[in-house]
């Protein structure tokens, strides 16, 4: 390993987690069980849903929220191409057809004008995401499918901890899906929770993330067939803990975004991060630095070599979905979404996390400042 290596993600880890990991090995149940059980209830709480269901990951959890809402094969979801790629992989698993609509140029999120010209006879449901953490523009979106008679799914799987008028990201989908995989602020190694008002969605979702050892023999619970998508102790008790601490984990991140406004100052004509105005925090997810037009994707990749040569990740926040292979037999081509490429291009991911000192980010902006330089573009950058 590279002592050297400034990383792209490094989870907050304390003698907190280490500990509650360590009682739950020396118990006699690593699967699930008490501590999922104990983690549902805080997470429902925190957020403040009726139900809170542990999966295995926030693609599982989209998927069994599409099946229990009875979308699959012959149905279509309307989503963004610029987003999480395992969030539409969930619609294919589902067995439904993704649609893709373009996004908002400044916040990232799916367009609610766009989404509205993108739904046909067979749109079912349309998951928008609160991307890079923040939140979409929720008001517009639900009205729009409450309008069309089409469930609404949340993907706040990079968005802990942001509010939007007043109340958190989670609270705004008929069904919404966090996920605990790096690089994000509440991390259980692999693992998510979905999280409903609905008794039935609930009871659904639970019913097909698979069976307790006690209703194994059940005739009417083996009635659906389950995907063995549940979390263990292991992976709970490690979200648990962190969910305990997750106000100081994020303002620890805070503090990191702040070193990064700060140096990012010396780009000639920056611009800070945009936050709509109906949006009352955003909580960063991964600190995205967005080049300006004068940048093409090329030079974009170019830099992120540069960096890594000083031993620093980076990475190109997102590629528009619809141009991965699979996608393409749907009939998507690049030129598909203008504003999509325009923005996906020019995205660059640095390291973000607790344990960056004010020196490393000083040294990763002025590593990308000359990076720039050494491309061809100049230094004009905007975030």
């Amino acid at each position: 390993m590279n002592p050297t290596l400034i990383r792209l993600s490094d989870p907050d880890i304390t003698r907190e987690e280490l500990e509650a990991v360590s009682e739950v090995l020396q118990s006699p149940r690593l699967a699930g069980g008490p501590v999922v059980e104990a983690f549902e209830e805080a997470f429902a709480q925190y957020i403040g849903r009726k139900h809170a269901i542990a999966v295995a990951s926030g693609t599982i959890g989209l998927l069994l929220a599409l099946k229990a809402s009875g979308i699959g094969a012959g149905h279509e979801v309307v989503a963004s191409p610029y987003s999480w790629r395992e969030g539409a992989h969930a619609i294919s698993l589902a067995g439904a057809k993704p649609v893709f609509a373009d996004i908002d140029y400044w916040a990232g999120t799916l367009a609610p004008e766009k989404a509205e010209a993108a739904i046909t006879a067979d749109t079912r449901a349309l998951i928008a995401s609160n991307v890079n953490g923040h939140p979409a523009p929720w008001a517009p979106l639900q009205e729009l499918t409450k309008r069309s008679g089409l469930v609404l799914i949340e993907d706040s799987t990079e968005a802990i901890g942001s509010h939007y008028q007043g109340r958190p990201v989670g609270t705004f989908g008929d069904v919404s899906v966090f996920d605990f995989s790096e690089p994000g602020p509440l991390t259980c190694g692999e693992g998510g929770m979905v999280v409903t008002d609905d008794d039935e969605i609930a009871r659904l979702i639970r019913a097909l993330r698979g069976r307790k050892p006690e209703e194994r023999s059940s005739v009417v619970i083996g009635a659906t067939v389950p995907s063995q998508a549940g979390m263990s102790d292991l992976s709970a008790t490690l979200g648990l803990t962190q969910l305990k601490r997750i106000d100081t984990i994020l303002a620890k991140r805070k503090q990191t975004e702040a070193f990064y406004l700060d140096y990012a100052q010396s780009f000639e004509g920056i611009k800070p991060p945009y936050i709509a105005p109906e949006v009352d925090e955003v909580h960063w997810f991964l600190y995205l630095v967005h080049l300006g037009t004068r940048f093409s994707r090329s030079s974009r990749d170019a830099i992120i070599d540069d960096l890594k040569t000083e031993s620093i990740e980076s990475a190109a926040y997102a590629s528009p979905l619809y141009t991965q292979r699979y996608y393409l037999d749907l009939g998507y081509r690049r030129g598909a979404f203008f504003v999509t490429e325009k923005v996906a291009d020019r995205a660059i991911a640095l390291p973000f996390h607790t344990h960056l000192t004010e020196e490393q980010i000083a040294f990763v902006i002025g590593t990308m400042k000359d990076a720039s330089i050494n491309v061809g573009a100049g230094t004009a950058i905007y975030l």
